[in-house]
C-alpha cells in the first residue's frame, strides 16, 4: 500500500464533477483540501487529454502541498503525465492492473468493484491499494447504476486488508451507516462540489468519521 494512502486512512474522497475543467475547478478543489478532504479524484470522462493535462498537473502540485493523494479516473497515461498520486480503474480496466502495478510500484491504484466482492478479491490479489463499492443510494451522476447492498461493505471489511471506498448518492445524512458498516472513505461529487459552501460540505462529511 502506498504510504501516502496509509496516512489518510479515513475520510472524504472528493470526486470532481464530470464537466469541462477550468480554473474555477482548481479553486473548488483548493477549498475542499483546506477543509480537510482526504483524497481527491479528477474525473472528466469526455474531455480530451490535451484539455486536461495542464490543469491536472496543477492539481497534483496543489494536492501534494496538502499531503493529499490526487487520483485520476480511468486514465493511467494522464496520471503518469501529470505526476498524480494514482489512478482509479473502472469496469473494463481490471486487466490493466497487473502491468500497472509492476511498472509503477509507487502508484496508488484503486478499482471499482460495484457490488462484487469477487471482483474486489481479484483486484486485491493483483495489487490494488483500495477498492470501491457502490452505488449505495440513487445518484444523479450514474442514475442507472446497480445498487450495492450494505452487506457487501461488511463482508469486505471482514475479508480485505485494503481501504474500502463507498460511492453513490452519499450525503452527510445517509453516510453514517456506511461508515459503521466498514467504509474507510465516503466518495462524493455533488455532495461537495455542487454545494454553495464547499468547506461546510466537507466538514459535514468529516464529522461522520469522528
Amino acid at each position: 500500500m502506498s504510504s501516502i494512502l496509509a496516512e489518510n486512512q479515513r475520510g472524504l474522497y472528493a470526486i470532481t464533477p464530470d464537466s469541462s475543467p477550468d480554473e474555477r475547478l482548481f479553486k473548488m478543489v483548493g477549498d475542499a483540501l483546506l477543509a480537510g478532504a482526504s483524497i481527491v479524484q479528477f474525473r472528466a470522462k469526455n474531455v480530451p487529454f490535451t484539455q486536461t493535462v495542464g490543469l491536472v498537473s496543477q492539481l497534483a502540485i496543489l494536492c501534494r502541498t496538502r499531503d493529499v493523494p490526487l487520483i485520476v479516473n480511468d486514465d493511467l497515461d494522464l496520471a503518469l503525465a501529470t505526476g498524480a498520486s494514482g489512478v482509479h480503474l473502472g469496469r473494463d480496466e481490471l486487466g490493466l492492473l497487473p502491468k500497472a502495478r509492476t511498472s509503477h510500484p509507487r502508484l496508488i491504484i484503486g478499482v471499482s468493484c460495484y457490488a462484487s466482492i469477487e471482483r474486489a478479491r481479484a483486484a486485491v490479489s493483483e495489487g490494488a491499494d483500495y477498492v470501491a463499492f457502490g452505488s449505495f443510494f440513487p445518484s444523479a451522476t450514474k442514475p442507472s447504476a446497480v445498487r450495492c447492498p450494505i452487506e457487501v461493505l461488511r463482508l469486505a471489511r471482514e475479508e480485505l486488508s485494503v481501504p474500502i471506498v463507498a460511492i453513490g448518492g452519499i450525503t452527510p445524512e445517509n453516510g453514517g451507516a456506511l461508515v459503521d458498516a466498514g467504509a474507510d472513505y465516503l466518495a462524493a461529487i455533488s455532495g461537495v462540489f455542487d454545494q454553495h459552501a464547499i468547506p461546510a460540505a466537507v466538514a459535514a462529511y468529516r464529522r461522520l468519521f469522528t
